[in-house]
């Protein structure tokens, strides 16, 4: 009997439904060639366009009717007329805090025929995976507004930094080195945040005596912006704070192929609850509904599913694929400098998808 795995789709806004098509497409293609497990796809419409009608992004009852799922495929969140803070805060945050998806799982990583503006960088030497605290933090949505409107009016934004919360995503990270047999490097900011950062640095160093096989680096936000730039190989994994996690991933998409190519994860480690996959490059409501829209990152996050579900050959032959179409530059969207649609690309990447068993055989 084959195992069927249950993925919620929240399409969302923008190109959101564009690009997500692809990836259940491929996801679909895999199954099919796979032949032991199978995709069961349950839509919800929630995103700004419900929140215009029903003046709400989700249903009160979202997370209830999300939680006995495997996974979240989210697809974009995001449109004029309603506020970032709303659309951010009241789903796509709402989820990630709701089902603790503490982990951000974010690959850089410079796939053969992605375009890269860095000169005389080889593909070996962008290949990083960065893993961002995402619960609290800057993000935390701690703080206050105080005499709003006057004169001497004070706004107060609080990062919460917990014991908790800092070790369990530094221990992710160590574990993640371990396993990978890589380099982990730490990005604060301890020498102007005080407290949040100092903190961080002393937990960082502390989870590492459990970890002494694990070799480390640490450098301030501001260095290591600088050296994503210049020298890309220092990094292989990375562990930040949710600010800078956000700040510097989309420095290591544009230098890993834009973020026409950037995908996400959001992870609950403990299987609580499901965890959420997504391309990060937003709605893009200026070419939304042209069939123009790059899948590619919505269809490397459906790569992000197929590991996280413990399919890696499967998910190393999507990557695969991807660049086999990129490769050949005949199947490509306006932004990677082709004229084929979204569908095109998608079709193209379920076209390029071989069994890696039966080539493991043929081998």
């Amino acid at each position: 009997m084959k195992k069927k795995y249950r993925i919620a789709v929240i399409a969302g806004d923008g190109i959101g439904p564009e690009v997500l098509t692809e990836g259940i497409k491929v996801l679909n293609k895999v199954a099919e060639l796979d032949g032991g497990f199978e995709f069961e796809f349950t839509h919800f419409p929630w995103g700004c366009g419900y929140y215009t009608q029903y003046g709400k992004m989700m249903d009160e009852d979202g997370l209830e009717q999300l939680k006995d799922f495997d996974a979240i495929y989210l697809g974009a969140v995001g449109y004029p007329g309603v506020p970032d803070h709303i659309s951010l805060w009241d789903l796509l945050l709402k989820i990630r805090k709701g089902f603790d998806q503490y982990v951000n799982l974010r690959p850089i990583k410079l796939l053969n025929g992605a375009p890269c503006p860095l000169k005389d960088v080889s593909r070996d030497q962008i290949d990083m995976l960065v893993i961002r605290e995402n619960s609290e933090g800057e993000y935390a949505g701690a703080g206050d507004w105080l005499f709003k409107g006057k004169p001497h009016e004070v706004v107060l934004q609080t990062g919460i930094f917990s014991r908790n919360g800092v070790e369990r995503i530094i221990r992710y990270a160590y574990e993640e080195a371990r396993k990978q047999g890589k380099s982990l490097t730490s990005i604060s900011k301890g020498n102007a945040l005080n407290y949040s950062m100092v903190f961080w640095d002393q937990v960082f160093e502390e989870v590492g005596e459990e970890y002494p096989d694990v070799k480390t680096y640490s450098y301030l936000v501001d260095a290591a912006a600088m050296f994503f730039v210049k020298q890309p190989w220092r990094f292989e994994i990375v562990v930040t704070s949710n600010l800078f996690g956000d700040i510097i991933t989309d420095l290591g998409a544009a230098i890993a192929g834009g973020l026409g190519l950037a995908a996400g994860a959001n992870i609950n480690p403990t299987l609580e609850f499901p965890s959420m996959f997504e391309p990060i490059h937003g709605s893009a409501p200026d070419i939304a509904g042209k069939n123009i829209a790059n899948p590619l990152a919505s269809i490397w996050s459906a790569s992000q599913i197929l590991d996280f579900f413990g399919h890696d050959d499967w998910g190393k032959e999507v990557l695969n694929s991807i660049e086999q179409v990129m490769t050949e530059g005949k199947v490509l969207t306006p932004d990677m400098g082709g004229n084929s649609t979204t569908q095109d690309v998608g079709q193209a990447v379920a076209g390029s998808l071989r069994n890696p068993q039966a080539l493991k055989i043929n081998e």
